[in-house]
């Protein structure tokens, strides 16, 4: 079962390496991850998604509280959820599917090219890529998916 985890670690050199390596080291595949900054300066919020039943998120999570670098981790699986992904498709013109894309989902148009823009659950990005494979997409961009609780629980050193 696929499982989402978040975490804040230190903004420094390194460090997300020492995660990545804590995963690879016990034989873990990260599925998706994706990186970013928060509003201190001093930390980065890392999201992530894995296979694995809840034993194994369970000692992932408490191998990743082990490190250094990590100041806080949460495994969303455990409750209720928001989840969003965001994916760019590109388009030969001739062959760009006009039924599945509304005008606001066109970020750039030439002659030749169109690329659109989606956000939804990773399922709903998986449908869309099924439904639009006829029209052969040049090339498809996922972030990897994004998510916050759905409770006042925050992710938050600020509590």
């Amino acid at each position: 079962m696929k499982r989402v985890i978040a975490l804040l670690m230190e903004n420094q050199p390194g460090a997300l390496s020492r995660v990545v390596g804590l995963f690879s080291q016990r034989g873990y595949n990260i599925e998706t991850l994706v990186v970013a900054p928060t509003s201190d300066p001093t930390l980065s919020r890392l999201t992530m998604s894995t296979e694995g039943d809840e034993k194994v998120v369970e000692q992932i999570t408490k191998q990743l509280d082990k490190l250094i670098d990590v100041v806080l981790v949460t495994n969303l699986s455990d409750s209720e959820f928001v989840e969003r992904e965001l994916m760019l498709i590109k388009f030969d013109k001739d062959s760009f599917p006009k039924k599945a894309f509304e005008e606001k989902n066109i970020v750039s148009k030439s002659d030749e090219i169109v690329s659109v823009q989606v956000v939804g659950t990773s399922m709903e990005l998986d449908n869309l890529v099924s439904e639009v494979q006829n029209n052969k997409p040049i090339e498809i961009v996922r972030s990897g998916p994004l998510g916050i609780s759905s409770d006042k629980n925050t992710l938050s050193i600020e509590n």
